[in-house]
């Protein structure tokens, strides 16, 4: 009994330590990001970035609300047990956080980047570099209305793979930041789909993407 116990108790410390500082599991709740990732989607989120490993454009990212991007969450009553034991889980990161506070989207912007789209069927350009996205939902443009904005410091700007089903920095350029995320706010980079089973896959930074855009000046 007293083997299991301290098997059971040393397999919730290294939990709670990797959930703390190298992966935690999200899942995700919406169509924002088709096709790359979709409704229920398990991911796995490395929160080495930022840190020793720097964010990219590119990059998908996990970023808690900075306020008022989503709307108050629906609370679904589980029982004192199941909300403990789920509370419990998530804590040591054995469940998957939900989207009550955080949101995945793609970092398109950096720190002092010009991003620009000059409307309905138009490619969205970054520092005066047109992008060709490849990740885009079948269908979907760049972008539905023009606009052009400058990522202030430790910030970043921020779009969905679903253009036109993704409520991202876009819609929020008359709040504060103008509708950039603050880099703080960011729990790390997805890298890994890994459930459900058939969805399985490596989520990679689209290099060729954003290869010829050029440093801000």
């Amino acid at each position: 009994m007293r083997e299991t116990v301290i098997i059971l108790v040393s397999a919730l410390v290294l939990s709670l330590i990797v959930k703390t500082f190298l992966v935690q599991a999200f899942f995700i709740p919406s169509a924002s990001m088709h096709d790359t990732l979709i409704e229920n989607d398990r991911i796995l989120v490395s929160k080495l970035s930022p840190g020793p490993f720097d964010l990219h454009r590119g990059d998908i990212v996990v970023f808690k609300d900075p306020g008022g991007w989503l709307p108050a969450p629906v609370e679904t009553e589980r029982g004192p047990i199941g909300t403990a034991v789920r509370d419990t889980l998530t804590y040591v990161g054995l469940y998957p956080d939900d989207a009550g506070e955080h949101l995945v989207k793609r970092l398109i912007g950096l720190p002092g980047d010009h991003v620009t789209c000059a409307g309905a069927g138009k490619k969205l350009t970054v520092n005066g570099a047109p992008l060709d996205e490849p990740y885009l939902a079948p269908g979907a443009q760049p972008c539905e209305t023009a606009f052009d904005t400058v990522v202030p410091p430790e910030s970043m700007w921020v779009m969905g793979d679903n253009r036109q089903h993704s409520a991202d920095s876009r819609f929020h350029q008359g709040e504060p930041g103008g509708g950039s995320v603050p880099l703080k706010n960011v729990v790390g980079k997805a890298f890994v789909i890994v459930w459900p089973a058939d969805h399985w896959q490596l989520l990679r930074n689209p290099g060729a993407t954003f290869a010829d855009v050029p440093d801000p000046s």
